[in-house]
């Protein structure tokens, strides 16, 4: 049984498509990830700054600097 070469090429171009389509899809995702990832690792940075910024206070040695100047 032969293809004829339209319908081979067809199918061909069908199956392309669909894994254009897929690999889209696996960036997407994967991109997404990545930025929820940084916007997390951000988020515990900024958690953190603050929470030495807070034990500093408590410690006086913020007031401490300032009382130099």
């Amino acid at each position: 049984m032969e293809i004829s070469r339209t319908g081979d090429k067809s199918g061909n171009e069908h199956e392309e498509a669909k894994l254009q389509n897929a690999s889209r899809q696996i960036v997407h995702t994967a991109i997404q990830q990545a930025v929820k990832q940084l916007s997390q690792e951000n988020q515990q940075k900024a958690k953190g700054t603050n929470s030495s910024v807070s034990l500093q206070l408590e410690r006086g040695e913020l007031t401490k600097k300032h009382e130099k100047k």
